[in-house]
C-alpha cells in the first residue's frame, strides 16, 4: 500500500483488481477546499487511458511488478521469446503485449519486461534504437536536411520518414516512442 503522495510516473496500481500504470500526476491544491492528485492511467493490459482524481494522503495499492533486464531472442508464431540476462530462463510474450516495440526490435536487442505474478505486462525498449535503412527511394542532387522528407523501410520492416538526403544502407537512429526519424548513426 501507498498514498497519493508516493505516486510517480511508472508505477503500477492495482485498482478494482486491474493494474494501472502511471502515465502523469498533478498534485493540486486549491486555494479553498483540500489537495486532490489529478492522474493519468493507462490499463497495463488493455493500454485503454483514463484520467482519476484521488483525495489527498489516500492509501492506493500499488501492484508488485518486477522489471527485468532480457534479450529479444526470437519470434515464435505470435509470441517474441525473451531470456533473462541473470537467470537465462526464456519467457514468452505474446504480440499484443509488445506492441509498437515489435517495430524496433532486433535479434539479440536488450529490453526491460515488465513482470507481475510472472506473467509479461509490458516491454520497454529504450528512448532510441539504431538501425539500418532497408530500402529508401535514392536521393537526387540537390537534396538537403530542409528539403522535406520520403518513407524508409527499416530492417525490422518498419517504414519510417527520413530526410531526402539518407540512402538505402544507412544507419539512422529512430525514436521508439513514435517512430520518427532522429539522425544519422555514427
Amino acid at each position: 500500500m501507498a498514498t497519493t503522495n508516493d505516486l510517480k510516473n511508472g508505477i503500477v496500481l492495482n485498482l478494482d483488481g486491474q493494474l494501472w500504470s502511471v502515465v502523469e500526476f498533478q498534485h493540486v491544491k486549491p486555494g479553498k477546499g483540500g489537495a486532490f492528485v489529478r492522474t493519468k492511467l493507462k490499463n497495463v493490459l488493455s493500454g485503454k487511458v483514463v484520467d482519476k482524481t484521488f483525495n489527498a494522503g489516500v492509501k492506493v495499492e500499488t501492484a508488485n511488478v518486477d522489471r527485468r533486464e532480457m534479450t529479444y531472442l526470437y519470434r515464435d508464431a505470435d509470441d517474441f521469446v525473451f531470456m533473462d540476462t541473470q537467470s537465462f530462463e526464456q519467457t514468452h510474450v505474446a504480440a499484443g503485449i509488445v506492441g509498437d516495440a515489435a517495430n524496433f526490435m532486433l535479434e539479440n536487442q536488450d529490453a526491460t519486461v515488465g513482470l507481475h505474478d510472472g506473467t509479461p505486462l509490458f516491454v520497454e525498449l529504450p528512448a532510441s534504437v539504431v538501425l539500418t535503412i532497408e530500402y529508401t527511394e535514392p536521393g537526387l542532387q540537390g537534396d538537403r536536411s530542409t528539403g522535406g522528407n520520403k518513407p524508409a523501410r527499416l530492417e525490422t520492416g518498419y517504414e519510417v520518414q527520413v530526410p531526402l538526403f539518407i540512402t538505402s544502407g544507412e544507419r539512422v537512429k529512430v525514436d521508439t516512442r513514435d517512430g520518427s526519424y532522429l539522425g544519422r548513426a555514427g
